[in-house]
C-alpha cells in the first residue's frame, strides 16, 4: 500500500519540476513564495510594507468583485430627469468625480457622469442651457462574479475607471472603480477629503460645515465631533434624521437638533444617502 502511493506522487504531473524546483530553492507553492518573500524580509531585503504589499498582489486574483464593490444602497447618482441646478450639489458635495446616471432609479442606468466633462461645458457656455445629459458617457457592465486581476486589465486596456456591478438577473448591486481595485493592492487611499477614523465616510467642506454619508455610525460622528448622541438608539445619521423627521427623508430638506443642523443633499425612496451638517455656533440657541 505504502509503495503504491509512492507510485502514484511520482506518476502524478509535474513531479519532476517540483522536485527540480525543491532542489533549487525555488517556491514551487505559494505558501513556498510567502515564506520566501518572509526570508527575505528578515534579511532586510525588502522592508514590510513592500512584503504586503507583494501578498496582496498575489491575494488579488482570489477576489472577486462583489468583495469589495461599493453597494447598490451607497452608490451616490443624479437622474436624467434632474436639472442641472439639483445635479450641482450632489457633484460639489460628495467629492466624487464619476457618477452612474439613472433613469428612474439604480436599475436603469444609462451612462456615467464625469464631472469634469460637466464643469468644462459649463464654462464654454457659461451655464446657460446647458444640457447636460448629452455629456454621458457610456456605461460599464460587469458580472459580480468577475476577479479583480481580470477587470484590473481591462481598466488599463480601456481606460475607463468605473464599472457597473450586476448580478445574474441583470440588477444592479453596486459599482467599482479602478481605486477600489488598487486598495486591494496598495492599501487604502486617503484623499484630502477623507477623515481617518471615519472609513470615507466623512468629507470635510469647511470650519463650520461637512457632508456626510447617511450610513456614517453615530458611534463615529460623536467621536468626530465631541458631541453625546445616544449610539443605541440610533445606528447611523440616516437613522437619527429619519427618526426626528418622522418619515423618510427627501432631497433638501432640513432638521435642527442642538448642536447642528441636517441637510438631505441626496435620498432614494427609501433612506436618505448623503447630509450636509453645519455646526450650531457655541452661543446659538436652535429654535425650537
Amino acid at each position: 500500500m505504502q509503495d503504491e502511493k509512492k507510485r502514484s506522487a511520482f506518476l502524478r504531473p509535474g513531479w519532476w519540476q517540483e522536485i527540480r524546483y525543491r532542489l533549487r530553492g525555488i517556491p514551487h507553492t505559494r505558501e513556498h513564495l510567502f515564506s520566501t518573500m518572509g526570508v527575505a524580509r528578515d534579511a532586510d531585503l525588502i522592508d514590510e510594507d513592500t512584503l504586503q504589499m507583494m501578498r496582496r498582489v498575489i491575494e488579488v486574483s482570489d477576489l472577486q468583485v462583489e468583495q469589495v464593490m461599493v453597494s447598490r444602497g451607497q452608490m451616490v447618482t443624479v437622474d436624467v430627469e434632474q436639472t442641472l441646478e439639483e445635479v450641482l450639489p450632489v457633484i460639489t458635495e460628495s467629492a466624487h468625480s464619476r457618477f452612474p446616471v439613472t433613469d428612474g432609479d439604480k436599475d436603469g442606468v444609462v451612462g456615467i457622469l464625469l464631472a469634469k466633462d460637466l464643469l468644462h461645458r459649463q464654462q464654454q457656455s457659461e451655464g446657460h442651457g446647458l444640457p447636460w445629459a448629452a455629456l454621458l458617457r457610456p456605461a460599464v457592465f460587469i458580472p459580480e462574479s468577475k476577479r479583480l486581476n481580470v477587470l484590473l486589465q481591462e481598466f488599463r486596456d480601456s481606460r475607463n475607471h468605473m464599472a457597473i456591478v450586476v448580478n445574474e438577473y441583470g440588477s444592479v448591486v453596486g459599482l467599482i472603480t479602478i481605486e477600489d481595485v488598487l486598495e486591494q493592492i496598495v492599501g487604502n487611499i486617503e484623499d484630502e477629503h477623507d477623515i481617518d477614523g471615519a472609513a470615507g465616510m466623512v468629507l470635510r467642506r469647511g470650519s463650520d460645515f461637512c457632508v456626510i454619508k447617511a450610513m456614517l455610525p453615530v458611534e463615529s460622528f460623536n467621536q468626530i465631533y465631541g458631541f453625546e448622541l445616544d449610539p443605541l438608539e440610533y445606528d447611523t445619521m440616516g437613522g437619527l434624521v429619519t427618526d426626528a423627521l418622522g418619515h423618510v427623508p427627501r432631497r433638501g430638506e432640513t432638521i435642527t437638533f442642538d448642536q447642528f443642523t441636517a441637510e438631505v443633499l441626496s435620498a432614494d425612496s427609501r433612506r436618505p444617502r448623503l447630509l450636509r451638517i453645519t455646526l450650531s455656533p457655541a452661543d446659538e440657541t436652535p429654535a425650537e
